[in-house]
């Protein structure tokens, strides 16, 4: 089987991981996924492949014993932005300009918003019908892990032992919760988790959720004055509060930023929740600071108890377990050249499993899967992408240790 035939079966799987579930998984199907995947691994070959009773995969593929144990990890959830249900996928000959999605509904990808478009001119580029997201990210990259590890297992050229690691959640900040480190006894990782193609990370946000309670009184409006207390409107003022230049639409490279994702309520209670971004550690404490002065204002004008905010921190930034371990990167750097990608070194404005593997004593980098516009319904992928992506792996594996 192929990369691209590997990826269009996963992504007929709705894997969309849930974060008002605590269980693990989150949602059930991203274990049906998981044995799928066992099974799958289990017939080429790799005969330790299992899923545990979280759902997390786990396989080896014997190397040389003068080489190290080296990791690949990517994750089987989907994001629960946009839809992730009755995926259509359609591969075109990409040829330029804008790219009709779904004729009917007149959904169309065009080349004036989406600039990567430009640089896929002439790849086969594969596409939703634009009424679900397509699930690349990281179903591209469990596709290329198993199907370089495919390639290993046929080669008898000399390469480093892979472990591999397939993790539920996340999408949702948990992938890394219960994945078991020392169990999967690599001496370093890649999550095989990345976007545009080249691209490879050692650099993430800090982290955190914010869970905004506002508590109102309903009264009704005839009889309200001086007596109700309408927690939409103070909602609003807490929002209002917080700075509009560090919201995600004026922000790039190391810039953080604070974005509320959802909002509900009623005159009696509203909920939000914030996700809290930044490079900088200082920083990054600071913005939580600033939503725990603003709960504590709204709680002294309108009494206490009004703003109910619950803090919790995500994952951290990588960079700083990396640096000391930087022939990880040059390496991967090294396999991408040799296949003729030309490596970019940039932040990741996000998260991966890999920042919270790599304080948990696994250094673990992220390499791109050659995906773009993750989390919504214009995601696409370019087939030669993938192809190029499973190459740098098995170049990676087979180059380790020399």
């Amino acid at each position: 089987m192929n990369v691209t035939e590997r990826f269009l079966h996963y992504v007929s799987f709705n894997t969309q991981s849930c974060e008002d579930n605590e269980s693990c998984p989150s949602t059930p199907n991203q274990k049906v996924l998981g044995q799928a995947i066992v099974e799958e691994m289990l017939a080429m070959g790799i005969s330790d492949a299992h899923m545990d009773e979280h759902g997390y995969v786990y396989g080896t593929v014997p190397g040389a014993a003068d080489k190290p144990v080296i990791g690949l990890i990517a994750h089987m959830d989907t994001a629960p932005d946009c839809s992730g249900e009755n995926i259509v996928p359609t591969i075109v000959q990409y040829e330029g300009g804008d790219l009709v999605l779904n004729r009917e509904k007149n959904i169309v990808m065009r080349a004036s918003e989406f600039e990567s478009l430009a640089r896929n001119v002439g790849k086969h580029l594969i596409v939703t019908d634009g009424t679900t997201l397509l699930g690349a990210d990281d179903k591209a990259g469990v596709a290329e892990i198993l199907t370089a590890a495919e390639q290993l297992l046929a080669s008898d050229q000399p390469h480093a032992t892979l472990k591999i690691g397939f993790t539920p959640d996340e999408e949702i900040g948990r992938g890394a919760d219960l994945f078991d480190v020392p169990g999967f006894g690599a001496d370093y990782a890649y999550t095989c988790d990345g976007g545009t193609l080249g691209e490879i990370e050692y650099e993430n946000f800090n982290a955190a959720s914010a869970r905004v309670a506002v508590h109102g009184v309903n009264i009704h409006p005839g009889s309200a004055k001086n007596k109700m207390r309408n927690s939409q409107l103070i909602a609003m003022e807490f929002f209002s509060m917080l700075p509009a230049n560090e919201r995600p639409e004026y922000t790039e490279g190391y810039e953080g930023f604070t974005h509320l994702c959802d909002m509900s309520g009623d005159v009696e209670l509203t909920n939000m929740t914030f996700i809290i971004r930044d490079h900088d550690m200082a920083r990054f404490q600071a913005k939580k600071a600033r939503f725990e002065a603003i709960a504590a204002y709204l709680n002294e004008k309108y009494g206490a108890g009004t703003v109910e905010l619950k803090l919790r921190d995500s994952y951290y930034n990588m960079k700083e377990k990396i640096e000391p371990v930087m022939y990880v990167v040059e390496n991967a750097c090294q396999a991408m050249r040799q296949v003729g990608m030309n490596p970019v070194e940039v932040p990741i404005r996000g998260g991966t499993d890999g920042a919270r593997l790599s304080f948990e004593g696994l250094p673990c980098p992220n390499l791109c899967t050659g995906g773009e516009n993750y989390h919504g319904r214009f995601e696409y992928i370019p087939v030669e992408d993938m192809e190029l992506c499973v190459k740098m792996l098995v170049t990676l594996l087979t180059n380790a240790g020399k």
